[in-house]
């Protein structure tokens, strides 16, 4: 769709910057006044704050609102054909929408008779300001000089507020024992399942509570330079705030039509004596549930690509490598395809989503037994935040190792892949190892620096 007369591509103003990224941008974030959504990708930590457009979706459809004008879209056969289309008629030249999936958009993919959601499955946002941090540059963008200046003002706030450091205090919370036999009792009721042939794998999960007020770009500060994530993003967002150190991604998809996915399966911990870890990486290696996880969670995401893909382009790279994320450590592949023609990047996430390394397999089977087995829906957990350009390009993290809030709870979630060698135990004790990404860098509102 070409834009209408009057829209323009954001004015961009570049300078040099060596600042703390991160801490960066939790300064912008700590003075953001409306919604906003930081997001690190590949050394770059974007800061976007308000919504000059906002995408939501619900059920098959989607609806654009530009400030006051509403437009419909859908229902399409996935909610994301609606998103895409949505976003297609955005009438700014050169736009990048922040934004989120909730784990529930999978009912509506892959369920056969899904329960209409309680609330918006996606919500993404343009907004009306956006800093670029690099390693050694800014970015800024805005619509005109004026709100260009008053970026720059924020910057140099933001830069001289970061040097005070993360605040020392943390909120205690209960990641060992929480819910501990609750859970346990349903990976043993999931594994009857499993040895029954109903499905071969599904990840279930536990929600440990929050308890206080929690300084959120606190957090991802001190979250962050305690963790290794493939991206990390904080965000007050449609409803949702949440700090993330996402171990993977759910797709990357690149203007060309490169599809790149990354599944981790299989874990241990990561305590920090290089001894002790080194023997649990040997012990994951060795651990036939563990590989056999994910093999199959390699396969499932191969047939997955080739579905969308040009036939023979799919590659799996760096099969099995070890990757290290905060307190654990996982078995990493790479998954790679080109798109064939009429596919298009929503078709590539919507045939992803979710991650295998959150659902299960088969998809639908694993999606359905989480329905009955969790007491309350995942919302984000599970889900992903992405950013989705103009050109095409989509990048979607998987949102785990999170601290979520929401209508005045707060709360952690983790879970473990289930296959038919699990045992509950072992399982229980995944969940808590993945907890520690998160749970040691909890921020309590008002803490001193």
């Amino acid at each position: 769709m070409n834009p209408p007369a009057g829209h323009r591509g954001p004015r961009v103003r570049r300078l040099p910057c060596h600042a703390d990224r991160f801490a960066t941008a939790a300064a912008l974030a700590s003075g953001a006044a409306g919604p906003y959504l930081v997001y690190e990708n590949d050394g770059t930590v974007c800061w976007a704050e308000g919504a000059k457009a906002t995408v939501t979706a619900r059920g098959g459809g989607a609806v654009l609102d530009l400030g006051g004008e509403r437009r419909e879209f859908g229902p399409g056969p996935s909610p994301l054909d609606a998103v895409g289309e949505a976003l297609g008629a955005l009438p700014y030249p050169g736009w990048r929408a922040y934004g989120w999936l909730s784990f529930e958009l999978s009912h509506l993919l892959h369920l056969p008779e899904p329960a209409p959601p309680a609330t918006p499955v996606a919500h993404l946002a343009v907004p009306r300001w956006e800093i670029r941090l690099g390693r050694d540059a800014a970015e800024l963008r805005a619509d005109d000089d004026a709100d260009l200046d008053a970026l720059h003002d924020r910057l140099d706030r933001a830069i001289r507020d970061a040097a005070a450091g993360p605040a020392p205090e943390r909120l205690a919370v209960d990641a060992e024992g929480h819910d501990a036999d609750a859970y346990q009792k349903a990976v043993g009721e999931a594994l009857r399942e499993i040895r029954a042939g109903r499905l071969e794998k599904v990840i279930l999960s536990r929600t440990v509570p929050v308890d206080g007020g929690l300084d959120l770009p606190a957090t991802y500060l001190a979250g962050r330079r305690g963790n290794n994530p493939a991206r990390s993003f904080l965000l007050r967002l449609g409803g949702w705030e949440a700090a993330g150190f996402s171990p993977e991604i759910v797709v990357r998809v690149t203007a060309d039509g490169r599809v790149v996915t990354q599944p981790l399966a299989g874990t241990r911990a990561l305590g920090g004596d290089a001894a002790a870890d080194r023997a649990r990486r040997r012990e994951l290696y060795r651990d036939a549930k563990e590989v056999y996880e994910h093999a199959i969670s390699v396969r499932l995401a191969a047939e997955e690509l080739e579905a969308v893909c040009e036939p023979g382009s799919v590659r799996v790279r760096d099969f099995m490598s070890v990757k290290e994320r905060g307190s654990v450590q996982h078995l990493a592949s790479e998954l790679s395809g080109r798109l064939r023609p009429g596919a298009g990047p929503w078709d590539a996430l919507a045939r992803l989503f979710p991650a295998v390394t959150v659902s299960g397999i088969p998809k639908a089977a694993a999606c359905e037994l989480i329905r009955r087995h969790e007491a309350t829906d995942r919302g984000l957990y599970g889900g992903a935040v992405l950013t989705a350009d103009s050109d095409g390009t989509i990048d979607a993290a998987l949102v785990l190792r999170t601290v979520f809030r929401r209508g005045g709870r707060a709360w952690l979630r983790a879970g473990a892949g289930i296959v038919a060698q699990s045992s509950p135990g072992r399982e229980l004790e995944e969940t808590r190892e993945k907890l520690r990404s998160v749970s040691r860098f909890l921020v309590p509102a008002g803490g001193t620096s």
